[in-house]
């Protein structure tokens, strides 16, 4: 189920002005931007073009970011990287529940991202995929008001990248976080979120509202307009050939 149309009128992430230098060159220059409670963003741009800089900064681990401008988010809030981070000494459902308490929600999390059974594995006997459901889990016990995803199917097959797909849409629809996912992946982009972000220069160069239902296919012709949208204010020119 969509978040409700007053759930999305409640802004989750506020930025004003926000900069980003380092040394003498400028990765942020100025953004503002608005997500409201409960929307599923993805964040596009050139390598370099500072997505993950923007998504450190809202989540509190760039402070210089943080101080240079306005900023507000949520006081939960879950990140999920392309690695997955579990660490090797600690058994899956460990992983899941670091720094937080309560067995039964671990293994909750774990049920709702297909890893029920696999809580005393080692991180070392899960596929990519697997790790990355843990990670989800992991992000799910803590209850995020907004979730930051860098390039979390970034190292999975295609295959695995398309079910991972539909488990975070689902995930995201069940709790109802706002997302705010960072990809190169312009197909990824348009399956999964409801706006997509452009970023270029440092500023916000193309907002994009994706005025398709879900589910989404890769197959819909329909959503080809938003595609050549999307790549051109990338810069990419595909072969008609």
């Amino acid at each position: 189920m969509a978040p409700h149309t007053e759930q999305l009128t409640r802004p989750a992430v506020q930025l004003r002005s926000l900069t980003r230098s380092f040394e003498d060159r400028t990765v942020l220059d100025g953004i503002d931007l608005d997500i409201p409670a409960g929307q599923f963003v993805a964040l596009l741009g050139h390598s370099g073009s500072g997505k993950s800089t923007l998504l450190r900064a809202i989540a509190g681990l760039d402070h210089n970011v943080a101080g240079s401008g306005h900023l507000t988010a949520p006081e939960r809030v879950s990140v999920v990287f392309q690695d997955s981070r579990l660490l090797p000494w600690r058994r899956v459902l460990d992983n899941v529940l670091l720094g937080t308490d309560g067995q039964d929600k671990g293994r909750a999390a774990l049920a709702e991202v297909g890893l029920k059974g696999r809580e005393r594995a080692w991180p070392s006997e899960l596929s990519g995929g697997e790790a990355q459901r843990a990670a989800l889990a992991r992000s799910l016990v803590r209850e995020p008001e907004l979730l930051l995803a860098d390039e979390p199917f970034g190292a999975l097959d295609a295959l695995t990248r398309i079910r991972m797909h539909g488990l975070l849409r689902q995930l995201w629809q069940r709790h109802q976080p706002s997302v705010l996912l960072v990809t190169h992946d312009v197909d990824e982009a348009i399956v999964l979120a409801d706006r997509v972000l452009v970023l270029d220069s440092g500023r916000i160069g193309v907002d994009l509202t994706i005025d398709r239902p879900h589910p989404r296919s890769y197959r819909d012709p329909l959503l080809g307009e938003y595609r050549e949208q999307l790549l051109a204010a990338l810069g990419v020119v595909e072969d008609p050939a």
